[in-house]
């Protein structure tokens, strides 16, 4: 069996396009709506040490309540963006993926291929119609 989770926001596209890749490699991962259940203070930093970013490399800005928490501010600790993103789960950006190969932020949705212990069966296209993933399999340089 084939561990992989997502955080995962269904109105984001890019979010979607990754969760499609992943089922496209034949994988059904455990999917976690994020804003619905907002992952720990202490599983949010072990999802950041694991990615090897900082916490202000996750934020969101947009469609968050970035600007009005001042978050721009250069002098905030990373403990402050944390406390941020843990009070305003918007602010996590998304999507994340965990699988035994890594965990990544999937932006842009193909970055997921990076981390899948499995291959891709066939064609895949994004909502938008960019094919990324030919219909041997191979991505799309």
């Amino acid at each position: 069996m084939i561990d992989v989770t997502i955080y995962h926001n269904p109105k984001c596209g890019t979010s979607r396009n990754t969760l499609a890749l992943i089922r496209n490699a034949g994988i059904e991962p455990e999917i976690i709506e994020y804003l619905k259940t907002p992952p720990s203070r202490a599983q949010l930093l072990q999802l950041i040490e694991r990615m090897g970013i900082t916490p202000r490399e996750l934020l969101r800005e947009k469609g968050t309540p970035y600007a009005e928490l001042g978050l721009k501010n250069q002098s905030l600790t990373d403990d402050a963006i944390v406390d941020a993103m843990m009070a305003h789960p918007i602010l996590i950006n998304r999507p994340i993926v965990v699988t035994e190969r890594g965990v990544k932020l999937c932006r842009p949705s193909e970055i997921v291929l990076e981390i899948l212990p499995a291959p891709q069966r066939g064609e895949f296209r994004k909502e938008d119609g960019e094919l990324v993933v030919d219909k041997s399999g191979k991505r799309i340089a």
